[in-house]
């Protein structure tokens, strides 16, 4: 089984019948895989502490539950990547591609995340404790007002669009995604009928009227649970699918 760079040349040669098999060896012996094509391979459970795989193309790659505590994966592209339960403590994650990766549940710990790109990743019940540069790399993905009023579009059932106003006081957050949630929020028109009927809940949306989510998460990944869901542009809104 040969692992091949993405320039099609052969980083390593073994007699491994499975690229994960392969994957192992090579890392046990330090070979440097830097740059490897790693796309799409079955990775679950893989033991690939200190692995160098700076620059690897892992899109859409399996690692659940695989150990890479102080692995150099910067740079590396892990767009779409499967990493629920992957123990990353220590790793390089430095300038990683991360959008769309399933995190959740993963150890983050003392993880190098400068520049790391997570639009759209996954990262509920992931530990990010002593991780560089979290803040940052979360920052990078923060889109809607920490403080003030801002407005935002909610569908509801039959196509109905309500305009809301998120007052200063409303708690409010985001994942990684378009989909927001607050506590509370202010009913400025309703698109389509009189009223609005909220998908979930039951909640009824009236111009005018103050509505309450019946309690709150702070869990800013679990972005369906409880809050008054909301987009920030109409077009989001009315492009959703309930």
């Amino acid at each position: 089984m040969d692992i091949k760079s993405v320039a099609d040349v052969i980083l390593f040669t073994s007699a491994c019948m499975t690229i994960k098999d392969a994957l192992i060896k090579a890392v046990s012996e330090k070979i440097d895989l830097r740059g490897a094509d790693l796309r799409g391979a079955d990775l679950r459970g893989a033991y690939l502490r200190g692995a160098y795989l700076s620059g690897a193309d892992l899109r859409g790659a399996d690692l659940r539950g695989a150990y890479l505590s102080g692995a150099d994966l910067s740079g590396a592209d892990l767009r779409g990547a499967y990493l629920s339960g992957a123990y990353l403590r220590g790793a390089y994650l430095s300038s990683a591609n991360l959008s769309r990766a399933n995190l959740s549940g993963a150890d983050l710990s003392r993880a190098d995340l400068s520049g790391a790109y997570l639009r759209g990743a996954y990262l509920r019940g992931a530990d990010l404790s002593g991780a560089k540069n979290s803040e940052k790399a979360l920052a990078s993905i923060q889109f809607i007002p920490e403080t003030g009023t801002f407005e935002g579009w909610k569908i509801c059932l039959n196509g109905v669009i309500v305009r809301l106003q998120i007052p200063a006081d409303a708690k409010r957050s985001h994942g990684a995604d378009r989909k927001c949630r607050c506590s509370h929020a202010i009913v400025l028109d309703v698109i389509g009928a009189q009223e609005g009927q909220s998908s979930r809940g039951g909640v009824t949306y009236r111009k005018g009227e103050t509505v309450i989510a019946d309690s709150w998460d702070e869990d800013r990944w679990n972005v369906c649970s409880h809050g008054i869901h909301f987009f920030l542009t109409k077009i989001e809104a009315e492009n959703y699918e309930l």
